[in-house]
Formats: C-alpha cells, structure tokens, sequence
C-alpha cells in the first residue's frame, strides 16, 4: 500500500521510531523512507532482514540501533548517536509498546514497573531526550501512539490502558510546556491493527466478526493504515495542531 500524497517538508528530515522495525513500526519507517527522511530506529529484536529490505526498497538504508527501551540510559544513548548519524532529531514517533494480556490477580509489583516502563516512562524520556534540540532549532514534532483500548474500557490489560491514559494526559501537558518553543506534541490512537502478533495471538474468527460489525468501515486496519496519519502529525501541514490525540480506528471509538 502506497500513501497517495507527498509531504514535501519531511524529505531529509532527521526521523527516530521506537519499535520501527515491526508491525506498525515497520510500516512508519517505510512511510518516511518513501518521503525522503532520514530514519534512525530502534527494538530490542534484530532488524537486519527489514532494513536490508528497505535499502533494496528505497535505496537508502534505516539506522538500525539494538535497544530494550526499559533501559532510559540505552535509549538516550540510542537517541544521541541517531543525532550523530542523521541531525538533530526533528521528528520523535514513540511507538513501540506492549499490549501483553494480564489479570488484575496475577499484577506483581514487577510486572507493573515493565509495563509502565514500555508504555510510559519511555516515551517520555525519549521527548525529555530530543527536547533540547528541538528548542535550539526553533521547531519540533513529538508523536505519541496510544490506542482506542482505554477509551472503550476494555478488560483483559489494565497495565496497558492505564499506561494509555496516562499518555494521553503528558501529551497535552507537553503540548503546553514546550508550545513556546513550536515544539508540536500530538498522540495518534489506532483502533485494532492486524499486525503479525495480533493475528498470531488473538485474531481468532469469532474476536474478528464481532469487531468488524462496530466498524463503520467494513474493512480490518492494517499497518499501513496508520502511516498516512503519523505523517500528517509530523509534517507542517498540521503545524497549528497540538496536544490532540488523532484517532484511526475504522470508526469504533465515536460511534460505538
């Protein structure tokens, strides 16, 4: 699937994604890749393979940097030498997350810090991270994914829709504290995405049906479908726009 737009600006922009090299992460790499950027990414699994099929793809090759994003001094690190390799960092997509299932019974103490950790606590010290150059340069753009999960109420992942929430909330706040220095914050909330994980472990026949009859759109989202909005959030085109969360969901949350 190809966006059918071009967003001029993005071309040599300095990009870095959490998670850029799997499911919907994969597929953003591939989006700004196609617009020009410069990509810097990073997942704790290795991602040879993908970026040497970007490279044959696009004919520029994706910085791939091996990195558990739990650990805030490897994601730094991470985020430093991207800056080295491509620019400052004009452009942060939080988007690497867990959505692992859990009971509230079986929660440890442990268990709760992981999951915050991947879910929360790195997306903002990743912002915490590229801030300082954005403010030098004038401009900036930080977007992070949430997902629709909290707003329905759903059970069977209190840690994740917690960590969701909260998302939601430090995007505003971010918004406001870094708006002077036209540093845009925005959050991007897909609906159920049919990634490879999702279909491995919970893309059951009866799960689908039932989903696809609360879609106004009668079609399952596929990573692609994500892209064109994360591109949209990080382009000038919506340059007045932040502190919003951007729902792609098929039409589930508004509508029921």
């Amino acid at each position: 699937m190809s966006i059918p737009a071009t967003f001029h600006d993005l071309n040599g922009k300095s990009v870095f994604i959490t998670g850029g090299g799997s499911g919907i992460g994969a597929s953003l790499t591939d989006g700004f890749l196609a617009q020009g950027a410069k990509v810097a990414f990073v997942q704790r699994s290795d991602a040879s393979e993908f970026c040497d099929e970007m490279e044959a793809k696009h004919g520029v090759r994706p910085l791939f940097i091996p990195c558990d994003i739990t650990d805030m001094a490897a994601l730094k690190s991470a985020i430093d030498h991207a800056a080295e390799t491509h620019g400052a960092i004009e452009v942060l997509v939080n988007n690497a997350a867990n959505d692992k299932r859990h009971a509230v019974e079986d929660v440890t103490e442990e268990f709760w810090d992981w999951m915050q950790a991947i879910n929360l606590k790195a997306y903002f010290f990743a912002a915490q991270a590229v801030v300082p150059a954005m403010k030098a340069a004038g401009k900036g753009t930080i977007i992070n994914f949430t997902s629709i999960s909290y707003m329905m109420g759903n059970a069977g992942y209190p840690l994740y829709t917690t960590a969701n929430a909260g998302l939601n909330g430090m995007t505003r706040s971010l918004a406001r504290d870094l708006g002077a220095s036209n540093i845009r914050v925005n959050a991007l909330a897909p609906g159920w995405v049919l990634t490879q994980k999702q279909l491995d472990l919970w893309a059951d026949p009866i799960s689908l049906a039932s989903h696809l009859e609360r879609l106004c759109l009668k079609e399952h989202l596929v990573p692609e479908d994500i892209v064109g909005g994360v591109l949209f959030l990080a382009s000038d085109v919506s340059r007045m726009m932040t502190g919003q969360t951007m729902v792609i969901d098929g039409g589930v949350v508004v509508t029921g």
